[in-house]
């Protein structure tokens, strides 16, 4: 199971690295658009829906590679207090995520029954773009609780760590 989840934050890492390079062409794109005085419409619009997927694709690999802001001269210096520190932070940080998935995915759902579009020149049905936002919130909710279930569960040291490496190499 932890390999699986693991390689489940690495894809979510790469999907959010593709997204990034598409947001890049597409910024290049207007870019010379604009040089040739050729009016393209939308690629603000699509770049920023790139943007978006990109932060929420890689919240989960992040957090698992510890990429997340921590507090960890507090933490450093609680001693023996540490895991439990790290386990109510945790927690909270779960309930959160949890709750952030749920609504996530509850817009998603609203906005494809509403037919929404963007206010763009695009209109683009507004439940494409945050179905990246729903998926990447439920991939940092996952990996949350497989971090809680680690520091519950007596493996304080390989859930606080480095996750890439499962094998211990």
């Amino acid at each position: 199971m932890r390999i699986a989840l693991d390689r489940l934050y690495r894809i979510s890492g790469a999907i959010a690295a593709a997204f990034l390079v598409v947001m890049l062409l597409l910024v290049i794109a207007q870019m010379i658009a604009r040089w040739l005085e050729t009016p393209v419409t939308g690629l603000t619009e699509l770049a920023g829906y790139c943007m978006g997927a990109t932060s929420f694709f890689g919240l989960s690999y992040a957090f698992r590679k510890q990429s997340h802001i921590r507090v960890t001269l507090v933490i450093g210096a609680m001693g023996s207090e540490r895991r439990l520190a790290e386990i109510i932070c945790t927690s909270i940080a779960m309930i959160i995520s949890i709750a952030l998935a749920a609504y996530a995915v509850k817009a998603t759902v609203l906005s494809r029954q509403f037919v929404e579009v963007s206010q763009g020149q695009d209109a683009v049905p507004i439940w494409i773009p945050q179905i990246a936002m729903a998926v990447g919130t439920i991939m940092l909710a996952v990996s949350l609780v497989d971090t809680l279930l680690g520091l519950v569960f007596d493996k304080f040291d390989a859930a606080i760590s480095d996750s890439s490496n499962p094998e211990g190499q």
